[in-house]
């Protein structure tokens, strides 16, 4: 489980492609690497992964063929920047949302609108995540805890807005159109329109 809240965004280091199997690398500060082992979860650009290799502040994790297909992963580069959060620790501070590092699908960008201090990020989201989706509510974006700013549900796009620490914290500064990244809906969000939708549909069906 995540908080949302990115630690930081470090370059891919190494990125070793096998049959339905890529390994990742990084290095991260040795603030981020306190009680690290193997086996431990990372959150990569809102996905989850397990560390399966340190070689001092290196850590490599191995994305299998789903996590590559349905995700941003399989198309990252050495010298990409990704979002990294550990994993969140009990009792502490939850300053975002709850993200489970379950990516639900990607979205592209469709438009940036740039100001002296604010970004704003508008992306398309693929159909079946539509539903989902509300002005106001949570959303992940690269493992990013943002609000919605406006939605069009009509058009399937939604916008957020980032202030410079977000910019500067993440790569979704480095972000423009035509570029995609991973999407993860608010989980309460899901259950509560799934079971309407359940509920209605066994209603008018008797």
């Amino acid at each position: 489980m995540y908080t949302g809240i990115v630690h930081g965004a470090y370059p891919l280091t190494s990125v070793i492609r096998k049959t339905g199997l890529s390994q990742l690398s990084l290095e991260l500060p040795q603030a981020l690497l306190e009680d690290i082992s193997i086996g431990a979860s990372v959150g990569l650009d809102g996905v989850c992964m397990t560390v399966t290799e340190i070689k001092g502040q290196q850590l490599s994790f191995d994305a299998m063929q789903e996590t590559l297909t349905l995700t941003t992963l399989g198309g990252l580069e050495v010298g990409d920047l990704v979002n990294v959060e550990r994993s969140a620790k009990q009792g502490a501070e939850i300053g975002g949302h709850n993200i489970s590092g379950h990516v639900d699908g990607c979205a592209e960008i469709v438009a940036v609108e740039q100001t002296e201090n604010n970004c704003s990020l508008h992306f398309r989201l693929p159909p079946k995540l539509t539903k989902y989706v509300f002005k106001k509510g949570f959303i992940g974006v690269n493992g990013c805890s943002l609000t919605v700013a406006d939605y069009q549900r009509g058009e399937g796009c939604f916008s957020v807005c980032l202030i410079p620490e977000t910019l500067r914290v993440t790569n979704l500064g480095q972000k423009g159109v035509g570029d995609w990244v991973n999407i993860e809906v608010d989980r309460q969000t899901q259950v509560i329109v799934d079971t309407v939708e359940r509920v209605l549909a066994e209603r008018f069906s008797d």
